[in-house]
């Protein structure tokens, strides 16, 4: 029986990659830029990382700009109001982390005089940073030697070393690999190498392995299917909870809107309102649970899915709704409601009551994005 012989693989063989086959994203100092002498911006490389979580890249960047050109710095940041940060992050989903951004940008602030924190450490003691964006922003913005680990290096490490058993499981020893092969000089590079590796060439499906830097000593290639791995615990099925949403619109062409509350899902976004439903339970959905008195009328159901659980809302529209009494909300013009910090649920919802409410939900639901 014929046995193959597989490389070491190496740091120096991706970087050289790196080098020739980097991706430019406007948060990155590329090869060439640091050869100029540029030095990567915290507060850059944090912003992104927080965006780019269970986010891909082209949802990204539009956000990151917008964010940058408001808040050109961690201070500026941290003087915002917070609506205003939770409505230029709608849209973008997962809102629990536009809360955590708002609340690290005030400690940077306040307790670090507008400067990151250099290490693992420092920066994981800080709100809303865990395990995964302390070591990026530790490698990629201050050159530390952390393990970096996101699903892109998921998917390469466990090709690599044909990596069976299931995640996620199997983080710590994926984990463990990282950090052997994370060199001493150009840690930052070397993560942001492969996660371009695994977004451009080691990819889910038909990776192009003929191109990879790995190739000779990827032990996937040589004994098994590469897109066998990484191996994924079988998954549930989600559950499917209901609920009603109420979208209230004034002679004066405003609709009703309110402020959910600071805590859990979708805390301190806007929202028409809606029933009880969370993610363990269902709501109401009939009329009875409207939020105070008016023609209601049904107007279909939308479906969205969060990471945990399908909602399926009821949607009730109610025209010529008096604006007498605020009901605890405000009233917004409908042709202005992309100023408004509306989740894309919500979207959706008002979406369903008044067709055409908003000109970007054919674009929010081709990118994929929930929230």
């Amino acid at each position: 029986m014929m046995t193959t012989t597989l490389e070491s693989p190496t740091a120096a063989s991706l970087l050289a990659w790196y080098d020739r086959h980097h991706r430019d994203l406007p948060w990155r100092v590329s090869p060439p830029m640091a050869a100029r002498g540029i030095k990567p911006d915290p507060y850059r490389i944090w912003l992104s990382e927080v965006m780019l979580q269970q986010t891909t890249v082209p949802a990204v960047k539009s956000y990151f700009a917008k964010f940058l050109e408001r808040w050109p710095t961690v201070n500026d940041l941290a003087a915002a109001a917070n609506e205003d940060v939770m409505a230029a992050w709608a849209g973008l989903g997962y809102y629990a982390r536009a809360r955590n951004l708002k609340k690290c940008a005030e400690a940077v602030a306040a307790d670090h005089g507008g400067h990151f924190p250099d290490t693992e450490e420092g920066l994981r003691a800080l709100p809303g940073i865990g395990d995964y964006t302390s070591a990026a922003v530790a490698a990629i913005a201050f050159n530390r030697q952390a393990a970096v680990m996101d699903g892109n290096v998921e998917r390469v490490i466990s090709r690599l070393y044909a990596i069976s058993a299931p995640l996620p499981g199997a983080k710590p020893l994926m984990k463990q690999k990282v950090a052997l092969l994370t060199p001493t000089d150009r840690p930052g590079d070397f993560a942001q190498a492969m996660m371009d590796l695994g977004a451009t060439i080691c990819t889910p499906k038909r990776p192009v392995c003929s191109l990879c830097p790995f190739n000779g000593a990827c032990q996937a290639l040589a004994t098994h299917d590469p897109e066998h791995f990484p191996v994924k615990a079988a998954k549930k099925a989600k559950p499917v909870r209901q609920g009603a949403a109420f979208v209230a619109v004034s002679d004066e062409g405003e609709i009703f809107l309110r402020r959910r509350i600071e805590s859990g899902l979708l805390g301190g976004m806007t929202e028409v309102p809606t029933t009880g439903w969370t993610a363990r339970i269902d709501g109401e959905t009939g009329i009875e649970a409207a939020p105070f008195p008016a023609d209601w009328q049904p107007a279909g159901t939308v479906t969205h899915v969060f990471t945990h659980f399908e909602l399926r809302l009821s949607i009730w529209r109610a025209k010529s709704v008096s604006q007498e009494d605020n009901h605890d909300g405000w009233w917004a013009p409908v042709t202005n409601l992309e100023d408004q910090a509306l989740p894309t649920v919500m979207k959706k919802a008002i979406a369903q009551a008044i067709p055409n409410a908003f000109a970007k939900m054919r674009l929010d639901q081709k990118s994929g994005i929930h929230s």
